[in-house]
């Protein structure tokens, strides 16, 4: 028989967004999930299952070219102002570096290595806890936020042909030294791209593709154009089409990256080719013989643990209204659509907790029999 712990709140994933939701939930007087001293499953009000080998979420796994000063934006968590770093330091060492040390000052109970499965209802009512599988055993909760983000789903776009050079995705890019003195096709009109523009133009030559002109936003990003972007993102996933990242929608800024882009000469865009070749791509009549393609894509929401509590909508994506889903209110997803990006998952965190807190009961409050459980009525008018 499989030991179940049983605890209040599942976080799954300890990026940005899940250490968010982490800190509100023991602020707000949820308990941190401990094992049994036996070794047992054990309890808690929280608990946060991270597939990493330590902290750091994705930053872990950036290319160690990506430094502080490129860095495409970044907020301090909440309670806890990176120190001022060196901006020649790699991004894939400092922003670990603080994750670490931001779960030991609050004491969150982090839990990895740990992958997740699937999870699923313990039964077919609404009002069920939901059984969280993994490779370490099963989770009993009340409720679950899924912070999971995107970067163990990136996407590689199918085009005609065959190319026999080197590819790779972004998720693997590594600096440009291995493109020193050859010809380099950057497919993608993001952040990402700028990027590796910023860096193969200087030791080498570039070719920059993107499927829609790439949108630029000269003017500065003030409050009211960021609420805007969030606004339409916000949109897209309340009807549950499939989430568009924020950046996408921001436009690319006057970045570091991008004004070394720039003086390089990397900035020249061309539409997207028609095929592959073994050599190169072909735009019309034209073939361009290339040494490597670099797909700067993006990702995709690695949601499909989920997938067996029936989540996405006719659309493709998850209908949320505000961080909950709209048809599992016991569910959550931060640092998704409109929050993921460093300040809005902060943001998404905090709102999950409270909107959980109004769930679940306050575990401040001294529980009474109708803190035990969510009722349906609770489930029905959350």
């Amino acid at each position: 028989m499989v030991d179940v712990a049983v605890v209040d709140v599942v976080v799954v994933g300890a990026g940005q967004a899940g250490l968010s939701a982490a800190y509100h939930l023991r602020r707000r007087g949820f308990a941190p999930y401990r094992p049994d001293a036996d070794g047992g499953a054990g309890t808690g009000g929280f608990v946060v299952l991270d597939a990493g080998e330590a902290p750091g979420g994705a930053w872990a796994h950036r290319s160690p070219s990506l430094r502080m000063a490129t860095v495409h934006g970044f907020h301090d968590l909440p309670d806890a102002e990176l120190p001022p770093p060196d901006l020649d330091a790699p991004a894939r060492e400092v922003v670990p570096g603080y994750f670490a040390a931001y779960e030991a000052r609050h004491a969150l109970p982090v839990v990895r290595p740990v992958t997740v499965h699937a999870v699923r209802a313990e039964s077919g009512r609404p009002d069920s806890r939901l059984l969280v599988e993994t490779d370490r055993g099963v989770w009993s909760t009340r409720a679950l936020i899924n912070a999971t983000g995107t970067w163990t789903r990136p996407f590689l776009p199918h085009y005609p042909g065959r190319f026999t050079g080197r590819q790779l995705h972004y998720a693997d890019y590594r600096g440009p030294e291995e493109f020193a003195g050859r010809r380099v096709l950057v497919v993608g009109g993001g952040a990402s791209a700028i990027q590796v523009l910023s860096e193969v133009a200087a030791v080498g030559e570039t070719v920059w593709a993107t499927r829609s002109e790439p949108v630029f936003h000269e003017g500065p990003f003030t409050p009211e154009y960021g609420r805007a972007v969030v606004a339409k993102v916000e949109e897209r996933v309340r009807q549950g089409l499939p989430a568009l990242s924020v950046v996408s929608v921001t436009g690319l800024g006057p970045s570091v990256a991008y004004r070394r882009a720039e003086e390089l000469g990397a900035l020249r865009r061309r539409p997207m080719f028609d095929r592959l070749t073994e050599h190169g791509a072909v735009w019309g009549e034209e073939e361009v013989a290339v040494d490597a393609i670099v797909w700067a894509t993006g990702f995709r929401p690695e949601v499909g643990h989920l997938a067996p509590l029936g989540l996405r909508s006719p659309h493709g994506g998850i209908a949320l209204t505000g961080t909950r889903a709209t048809l599992d209110p016991r569910v959550h997803l931060v640092g998704y659509g409109p929050s993921a990006s460093t300040v809005g998952a902060n943001r998404a965190g905090r709102a999950a907790v409270n909107d959980l807190v109004g769930l679940l009961g306050d575990p401040l409050r001294e529980p009474t029999g109708q803190d035990l459980e969510p009722s349906l009525a609770q489930v029905q008018g959350a």
